[in-house]
């Protein structure tokens, strides 16, 4: 005999509605099995069936897939490895590694910010049971390896940064780029606006400081990406939302960009103080006022230093982690994303994985929000992307 779990108190919020968890069970029956069945297939096809003495005949040889989760080769979600650039727009979203740390004032490391995402996201399987999505039935998925960045050469870096960017993102796959410290901004910006033609991006930026610098040290570091990214025509000032800034790292110099071109700052308390909802709103408000599509740069340190140890710049009083997954997936779920960046993991001060685990965390759950909200898979490209390039996108500011 089966009874019906809604009926159950148990499953009941105090309302009488039936609990997430309850919605969850239901929402996981009608998943397909599909993506699994296939790679099950294809992992017994490619690592040859298993010894005789293993019962589950679903187990290959070899590790293919997403068992064991400490085996295989480490990429992101075990993802397959598209050697072959040139195929990049085959898939729904695309992975790139950006192992670039050379525009760091303090402590170095980040260039091995996408090894160790890659390595935890093993951790991860691709369902989630609150949103009822299994990203293995719902996109395809790859991972491109890394943009070959040149070690004390940023400008090199990120021309070679910009050029695969843009490479991704004119494809018609979404980027998801794993940073690398946060001078990545603008050139990662900068290869998005090659191919927006005369449309405009607008920029939600997490983070604890205002990276607004012109220079610092005399160079572009990662203090400095919104001051040339918004000096771009198609990545307005104005557009610029900066959410989770404070503390005692936010250089005066920055602060004078930010008041002179009008960009929009929330802190951390004005974040909690207005609330999660009303913070949303405002960031959905300003970045899509006159824009096509919303760029995201999500830079770990946004959330409380206590959470996330392994980042160069490390600030207590951040968001809290479901705060910060909160509001993205506000954001993803009501704008346009043309693409997302999470940088500033440096695995060399982690401790227990628990900053790349977390950027694991934004990851996955942005790319399950593009589902939710229909957009991804791609039926075709989006409209704001421009077959042609323009390498002239880079203006000064007025």
């Amino acid at each position: 005999m089966t009874t019906d779990p809604s009926n159950d108190p148990v499953f009941q919020s105090p309302n009488g509605n039936s609990t997430e968890a309850q919605r969850a069970l239901e929402m996981e029956a009608r998943l397909p099995m599909t993506g699994w069945q296939q790679e099950v297939s294809q992992g017994l096809e490619y690592g040859l069936e298993a010894a005789a003495s293993i019962r589950d005949r679903t187990i290959p040889t070899f590790s293919r897939g997403e068992l064991p989760h400490y085996a295989g080769i480490n990429t992101f979600l075990k993802a397959p490895y598209i050697e072959d650039v040139r195929r990049v727009g085959e898939f729904d979203v695309a992975i790139v590694g950006i192992p670039h740390d050379s525009g760091t004032t303090y402590r170095p490391g980040t260039r091995f910010g996408p090894q160790g995402i890659r390595r935890i996201s093993a951790l991860y399987t691709p369902y989630n049971f609150e949103m009822g999505i299994d990203l293995r039935e719902s996109i395809t998925l790859c991972d491109v390896g890394d943009v070959f960045t040149i070690p004390a050469n940023n400008e090199k870096s990120f021309d070679q940064i910009s050029k695969g960017v843009a490479h991704v993102f004119a494809s018609g796959a979404f980027p998801i780029l794993l940073g690398g410290d946060h001078s990545i901004g603008f050139p990662t910006v900068r290869g998005i606006c090659r191919h927006l033609g005369d449309k405009k991006v607008g920029i939600i930026h997490f983070d604890r400081h205002v990276d607004t610098q012109e220079t610092d040290l005399d160079e572009r570091m990662h203090t400095c990406p919104w001051f040339h990214a918004t000096n771009m025509a198609n990545a307005p000032a104005k557009n610029l939302v900066q959410m989770g800034i404070g503390g005692w790292q936010v250089p005066r110099q920055g602060v004078k960009v930010c008041r002179e071109r009008a960009t929009n700052i929330l802190t951390v308390t004005d974040i909690t103080e207005m609330g999660l909802d009303a913070a949303a709103d405002f960031a959905i408000a300003r970045a899509t006022d006159g824009t096509d599509c919303v760029w995201i740069s999500f830079d770990i340190d946004c959330i409380d230093a206590g959470f996330v140890p392994g980042t160069g710049w490390p600030e207590p009083g951040g968001l809290l982690p479901r705060e910060a997954l909160y509001l993205l997936k506000r954001i993803i779920q009501e704008t346009t994303v043309c693409g997302i960046e999470v940088v500033e993991v440096s695995p060399p001060y982690d401790v227990s994985d628990m900053t790349a685990l977390m950027a694991t965390r934004v990851i996955c759950d942005t790319m399950a929000h593009l589902v939710k909200s229909g957009q991804l898979p791609r039926r075709e490209k989006p409209s704001y992307i421009h077959e042609e390039a323009n390498m002239s996108v880079d203006e000064p500011w007025q």
